[in-house]
This record gives structure tokens, C-alpha cells and sequence, in this order.
């Protein structure tokens, strides 16, 4: 073997683990967000742990911390992995507002029905619901990611307020429908709930 310096492989970055770069990959930060998903979604927000979110994606827990920091900041990302709002938030507000309460609604609705992203959603809700670090964690996302970047795009006086009462009414149906599981709510279609509730969110949206 020569005397020459390796040069396969990335650098290590200030503060990242050296025991973690054997488990280090291309999908290490997607198997940290899996299993943090699954641990919020089967043990609540308030026992979960970095240990355990580490632990169940086969990585040291130094590496959670150095993708993600503290296990607020793993909450926030595994929020965002089942909500997407890079790609939603633009197919929301499309072209134009015409239509943008029918397209949150749907939007919505499809995020809760479909099996994969429901789970930790529930965790997520009932999390905030009985502890403030979650709450303020949910808060954080929903305003910064989601509610600002609509409200920019609203030409209506308080934008910010009025995405706020969109959200309000979509938050509301999902603890009623899959949380509480309130009938008939429960048992109705996406369908009927879309064309109920889409003129009140296009009126929240735009009417002035």
C-alpha cells in the first residue's frame, strides 16, 4: 500500500461522529426520518427519543443529532416529510385563486387518507394536543413552511390571518374525522367533504 493520502469519501465536517461514518450513506438521513416517523407515530412525542429513533434505523445516535440536532428539529422534518411543502404549497396555489379551496381541501384530505403519512400525522396531532414542545414544534412548521408561504400569494387584507383560518378548519375536520372519529364525519367521502368545505376556504382565502 502506498504512503499516499486516501481520497475516496467525503471530509468529515466539524462535530460529525467518527464511529458514524461506517453507518453514513446516501440513505442514512432517509432511514433516520423513517424511524422517527414510525417511533412518533407508535410512542407519542413525549416518549420518543434520539436514542430510540437511532437505534431503530440501525445508526449511532450522534449521527441524529448531526443531521437533524435536537429531537424538536427530528419532529419538525419528520412533519415535513408527510406533508411535502415544497411541492404542495405551489400546486395549491396554482395558476391563479380561482379553485385554491377545492385544491387545499383535496390536498389535505389526500395527506390523511392515504395509510403511510396518517400514522405519524395522528402522532403528530395528538402530541400537540397534550404537550407544548410539540405544539410549538407543529406551530413553528405549519406557520413557517406552510400558512406564510400561502399568505404571500393572497392579495386579500390579512393574508396571514386568513390562511390561519383555512388551517384552523382543515385541523379541525382532522381531529373530528380520524382522531375523535366523529359520525357521520367519519364515514363520509373525501368527496363530500371537499364540496362542503371548499367555498368556506375560498372564502377565507379571497374574498376581501
Amino acid at each position: 500500500m502506498s504512503g499516499g493520502v486516501p481520497v475516496t469519501g467525503a471530509r468529515r465536517g466539524p462535530g460529525r461522529p467518527p464511529r458514524a461514518e461506517a453507518a453514513e450513506g446516501p440513505d442514512a438521513r432517509t432511514r433516520i426520518l423513517e424511524a422517527a416517523r414510525a417511533e412518533f407515530a407508535e410512542r407519542g412525542y413525549d416518549k420518543t427519543s434520539v436514542r430510540g429513533i437511532a437505534k431503530a434505523a440501525g445508526v449511532d445516535p450522534a449521527l441524529v443529532h448531526h443531521y437533524f440536532g435536537t429531537k424538536d428539529e427530528v419532529f419538525a422534518a419528520a412533519i415535513e416529510v408527510s406533508f411535502e411543502p415544497e411541492l404542495i404549497v405551489p400546486a395549491v396555489l396554482g395558476e391563479s385563486t380561482e379553485g385554491i379551496g377545492e385544491r387545499l381541501a383535496r390536498y389535505f384530505l389526500s395527506v390523511w387518507e392515504n395509510p403511510a403519512t396518517r400514522a405519524p400525522l395522528l402522532a403528530v396531532i395528538r402530541s400537540a394536543l397534550t404537550h407544548e414542545a410539540a405544539a410549538k414544534v407543529l406551530r413553528g412548521f405549519v406557520l413557517r413552511r406552510v400558512l406564510e408561504r400561502v399568505a404571500a400569494d393572497l392579495d386579500v387584507p390579512d393574508p396571514k390571518f386568513r390562511a390561519e383560518l383555512a388551517a384552523s378548519h382543515m385541523i379541525g375536520i382532522a381531529i373530528l374525522r380520524y382522531v375523535v372519529r366523529v359520525e357521520p364525519l367519519a364515514s363520509a367521502t373525501p368527496d363530500e367533504i371537499v364540496a362542503t368545505v371548499a367555498p368556506t376556504l375560498q372564502r377565507y382565502l379571497t374574498e376581501a
